[in-house]
């Protein structure tokens, strides 16, 4: 009997384990990526909304920044701002669905269009659930009226780039062009994540938990809809 269920417990790990089949790597890499991106996420929203240590450490990286802000350095992380905001993002999203459906990666285009769009409605619905005001200044950067915890920008910009480095990860065989393109999508969403820091818009915890945000979530989207297309292909053999 215990043979048996031993044997059983070997069989459930190597499924879990396994490359291919519907319910194997990818499903426990993706729970285990969205365990540990919801666990940094709750404990930034608790020591926030606590008032905790970290909105000391919060207020005094804002206020160093904004006493050393400068030209042309202040244009700058407005431009890279402006290019993830509204209009510069659909510009984005569509591009990279283009070359999706060019390439005929369907899947990544429906997983592009799910993440995205979805990611921006639950970070709005996390600023209204936890309403905490911005960083405030006698002579702001930048003035906004809405809730800053956690990051629209950084959270976009992790959803946007977070996947296009799943993709390219998954789907290019060459690892310098793995790696490349890992490290630029990194660069990318730290940027975004520093200019809305720099300006003002954002603390640092209003980031760092948009980060983990928006991993949980590609998390979610990325393994759902890995294992739907395994799934269809499993049908069609």
């Amino acid at each position: 009997m215990e043979r048996q269920i031993f044997s059983k417990f070997i069989r459930f790990i190597e499924a879990r384990l396994s490359p291919g089949g519907e319910f194997g790597l990818h499903l426990t890499a993706g729970l285990v990526l969205l365990l540990v991106s919801v666990a940094i996420f709750g404990e930034l929203a608790e020591d926030v909304m606590g008032k905790e240590a970290i909105t000391v450490l919060d207020a005094q990286v804002a206020h160093w920044f904004h006493a050393r802000a400068f030209e042309p350095l202040t244009s700058f992380m407005l431009g890279v701002s402006l290019v993830h905001t509204g209009v510069g993002m659909v510009v984005l999203v569509a591009a990279l669905g283009w070359y999706f459906w060019r390439v005929r990666a369907r899947y990544w285009l429906l997983a592009l269009l799910v993440a995205v769009p979805t990611g921006a409605i639950l970070n709005v619905a996390l600023k209204y659930h936890f309403q905490r005001v911005r960083p405030v200044f006698d002579e702001p950067l930048v003035s906004l009226a809405t809730y800053s915890f956690p990051s629209g920008h950084a959270s976009v910009a992790t959803l946007f780039y977070g996947l296009l480095a799943s993709y390219v990860m998954i789907a290019r065989p060459h690892w310098h062009v793995r790696l490349g393109a890992a490290a630029a999508c990194a660069m990318m969403i730290l940027l975004v994540a520093f200019s809305r820091v720099y300006l003002g818009a954002h603390y640092l915890s209003d980031v760092l938990a948009a980060m983990a945000e928006s991993v949980a979530w590609l998390a979610v989207c990325i393994t759902a809809i890995s294992t739907l297309r395994r799934r269809r292909e499993a049908k069609t053999l």
